[in-house]
């Protein structure tokens, strides 16, 4: 469905004032923050980059390159896993390093029929991972 002109000139005009979105940070259930830390940090790479000074053993966040992914403690009534799918350079190279770290991929990886290069894998709340890149889109300069 194609905007009128005056939407378009009403979204123009409103990113202007700043309302474009900027990032989107997840917020991953945990049921043992620690663990989860620990996996995030040690298996995947990730960096810690915050703890909730006043709960630290409720919120967290972890960072790596340009993902930042939060976790918070959720108890059983709470706990739902997510699917994640993180755009990457170089699936190969996430692989092969991941497997060096002896981390579990459970969906190895492959070229799929709908154009991406990716791999999958769960971490220890059962939320699922998948590392992916688009074949579709060009690496050279337009």
């Amino acid at each position: 469905m194609a905007l009128s002109p005056a939407q378009v000139a009403k979204a123009k005009r409103w990113r202007r004032l700043g309302s474009m979105l900027r990032a989107v940070h997840p917020i991953v259930g945990t049921r043992d923050l620690e663990r989860a830390l620990a996996f995030y940090t040690r298996q995947l790479g990730f960096e810690l980059a915050f703890r909730d000074p006043t709960a630290p053993d409720n919120y967290a966040g972890v960072r790596r390159d340009d993902v930042e992914l939060h976790m918070q403690w959720q108890d059983e009534k709470e706990m739902s896993t997510i699917r994640l799918r993180l755009l990457v350079d170089d699936p190969d190279q996430l692989a092969c390093e991941y497997e060096q770290r002896g981390v579990r991929i459970d969906n190895p990886l492959k070229s799929t029929p709908w154009g991406t290069r990716e791999f999958a894998l769960y971490d220890p709340d059962g939320n699922a991972i998948t590392f992916y890149r688009d074949l579709h889109q060009s690496d050279a300069c337009a």
